[in-house]
C-alpha cells in the first residue's frame, strides 16, 4: 500500500474515531454539575488503539465539529457555548488526555497493564483539567470544584478507564493483524 493510501486510510479512521466519541457523549447519567458521560471511555479507546498522533487528532475533529455547532458533545449539545461553559475545562482536557494516553502506550508496549495504567492516568488529567475550569469558571471553592467535578467521577472513571484499555487492546491488535492499521508501535524490550 502506498504511503498516501496508508495516511488516507488512517484520516478516515481517525473521523470514524470522532463520530465514536460523539456518538458515546450521548451516553450520559445526569449529575448537578457535570454529567457522566461515555466521551471518556471513547477518548481512551481512540488513543488506546489510534495512539497519540490520531487519537489526539480525532478529539481535535470531535472538538471541531462541536465547535462549529454540530451537536456532538453530550446532551446533544455543541456550539463555542458549550467549549466555554462550565464544563468546557474537561473538553479541552480531552486533548491532554488522548496524547498522554496514546504517548505512554507508544513508549511502553501496547500490552493490558500499561493500556490500564496509560487510561487511568488520561482519566486523572481530564478531570483534573476539568476540575480546575469548574473552580474559575463557577467561581467554586476548592472543595466545591472538587466535590462537583472530581470526585463523583472517579470510580466510574476507574470502569471506563478499564473498559476502554480492555477493549481498546483487543480491538487494535484485530485491526492490525487484519492490516487495516498501519502504525508503527516500539517493541516491548
Amino acid at each position: 500500500m502506498t504511503e498516501s493510501n496508508v495516511k488516507l486510510r488512517m484520516m478516515i479512521i481517525t473521523a470514524l474515531f470522532a463520530a465514536i466519541i460523539g456518538i458515546l457523549a450521548q451516553v450520559t447519567i445526569p449529575l448537578p454539575l457535570v454529567p457522566i458521560t461515555g466521551q471518556t471511555l471513547a477518548i481512551g479507546l481512540a488513543a488506546t488503539i489510534l495512539g497519540a498522533k490520531y487519537g489526539t487528532l480525532s478529539v481535535l475533529v470531535y472538538l471541531g465539529l462541536g465547535a462549529v455547532g454540530i451537536p456532538v458533545f453530550a446532551q446533544m449539545s455543541g456550539g463555542l457555548g458549550s467549549l466555554f461553559g462550565p464544563t468546557g475545562g474537561y473538553l479541552f482536557g480531552f486533548i491532554p488526555t488522548a496524547f498522554i494516553i496514546g504517548y505512554y502506550l507508544e513508549k511502553t508496549s501496547y500490552t493490558l497493564a500499561n493500556a490500564i495504567i496509560a487510561n487511568v492516568l488520561g482519566m486523572f488529567v481530564a478531570l483534573m483539567f476539568g476540575t480546575v475550569w469548574l473552580k474559575i469558571f463557577a467561581d467554586l471553592s476548592w472543595t466545591g470544584a472538587l466535590m462537583g467535578g472530581f470526585v463523583p467521577f472517579i470510580l466510574v472513571g476507574l470502569i471506563k478507564a478499564a473498559l476502554a484499555a480492555w477493549i481498546g487492546i483487543i480491538v487494535r491488535n484485530r485491526l492490525k493483524s487484519a492490516n487495516i492499521l498501519y502504525l508503527e508501535e516500539r517493541k516491548a524490550v
